[in-house]
Order: C-alpha cells, then structure tokens, then sequence
C-alpha cells in the first residue's frame, strides 16, 4: 500500500475528494436544479478550495479543464464509468488508462466496482491492470466499492457496506469510497473491516446541511478518513459554504453545530 498521508491526496491525514463524475453517470438530470453546475469551471473554481485535496473527473474534462487549474489543484483521474441509459446488470466501462492518467497530471487514480454484480470477476481482473500501472507510477489508488446488482436485496444494509470496505482492502485499494452505512457503529465496523485501506465517505443524493454534517460526522467519529463529495456541494447555489462547514468537521474536527456557525 502507498502512504498515502504523503501524497496530495491527503491534508493532515485527512482527505476531501470533490467529486465531479456525474455527467456521465448520471446525465444532465443532476445538472437541472443549479443549471450553472453543468460548467466543469464551476466546480474546478470550488476545487481550489483548500479542503479540497483532490477533484474526481472523467478524462475529457481533465485533458480540456484541467491544465487551467493545475496550479491550484490536484487531479484524480477516474479510470471508469457508464452512462445511466446503460439498463443492463451492473457495469463500469474502462475509458482511461493509468498511463493516459499520469499524462494528464494526475496525482491518483479512481475506478468503480460493483461487488455482487454479474459482472464482478471481470471488473476485479480490470482492477488488478490498473491498480498494479498504478503502483508502477506510485499513483494511489481509490476504490468506488459499491456493491450493486441482482445478487443483492439490499446494498446499503450495515454489513454490505462493510463487505464493500473490506473488497477494496482484499484488491488492494489505498483508499475505499463507501457510502454511509447509517450510523456511527456501523461506519466504526467497515472501518475495522478495511484494516490499513482509509474509508471515506460517499456523499450520496443532495441533503440539508445538518443531516449531511451529522453524517460526515459520524464517518470522522467512527475512525473514517473523510469524504469523498460531489452534488451535496455543487449543486449549491454557493458550494463555498458547505466547503468551509465540511473543512471544520473533517479537518478540525468541529462538531456540527461549530460547523454550521463557521460557515454563516
């Protein structure tokens, strides 16, 4: 495993990905409350936020956004993804190479995997490629561990949550991106179940303030190493504010309530 506590990915230990994957994997319908969202600008202006320690995009906008903000902020280049019109079992296309990633300035790599999917073994053996050109160019490797697909009843029960921290331990993952299994005792176990692989914290649909605090909250509390964060941040009329609120939890580890007054 890399240490990641050395490399760009971290501030003090901790680590704050902006997320900004969506487009293809969702489409323009997360763009429609804040149309001015739908700017890749917009969110690489957030990016140089200083709790950000890395902005999470796909490689057409990291070769046409990127090289005007490279200065003030670190790329980690997703290696995978599929389009929400995709309505087969469970699956992540690779579209970019590790090597293309380093290219491009990227400081880590990202790529998915659908635990329980039909199509598990073949993004495994897709994970092993890139993980493995990863370690040959000391890049870190983040795990979107989600598990997905007709094999489950239900993916965000507690202990499949902790199966998707220990997946990205088990392939060998430096940092797992799960989400919220619903309380602190749980987030505490999928912690344990990822030994040395650092978890954060998926941020999932757009929520109020508080109640997405609350969460990262308990993520901090229960050992997690941060978040990684996408709409509950840009599809704000001010991503600003909730970057500072967040700042104070993650980083400073503020309670909510402090969070919320350093962000008015």
């Amino acid at each position: 495993m890399i240490p990641i506590d050395d490399t760009p990915l971290c501030r003090d230990g901790k680590v704050l990905i902006l997320a900004y994957d969506h487009g293809l994997e969702h489409g323009p319908v997360d763009f429609e409350d804040v149309p001015e969202s739908a700017n890749p600008e917009r969110i690489f202006e957030a990016a140089t936020h200083p709790a950000v320690t890395s902005v999470a995009v796909q490689k057409g906008l990291a070769e046409t956004y990127y090289p005007s903000y490279e200065d003030d902020a670190t790329l980690l280049a997703k290696l995978n993804g599929t389009s929400n019109l995709w309505m087969g079992e469970p699956d992540s296309a690779v579209n970019c190479s590790v090597e293309y990633a380093a290219e491009l300035g990227a400081s880590s790599v990202g790529f998915t995997i659908y635990g329980g999917s039909n199509n598990e073994i073949e993004m495994a053996e897709e994970f092993r490629e890139a993980h493995e050109a990863a370690r040959e160019h000391d890049l870190p490797v983040v795990m979107w561990s989600y598990p997905r697909g007709q094999g489950l009843k239900n993916d965000t029960k507690p202990s499949t949550i902790s199966y998707a921290a220990r997946l990205a331990l088990e392939l060998g993952a430096d940092v797992a991106k799960v989400k919220h299994p619903g309380s602190r005792a749980a987030m505490e176990d999928a912690v344990r179940m990822a030994g040395n692989t650092k978890v954060v914290m998926s941020g999932g649909s757009k929520r109020s303030d508080r109640s997405f605090l609350e969460s990262v909250k308990q993520t901090i509390d229960a050992g997690g190493k941060g978040l990684a964060v996408g709409r509950n941040v840009w599809q704000r009329e001010n991503p600003e504010r909730l970057l500072d609120a967040i700042e104070a939890v993650i980083f400073e580890e503020a309670t909510v309530e402090e969070a919320l007054a350093a962000a008015e």
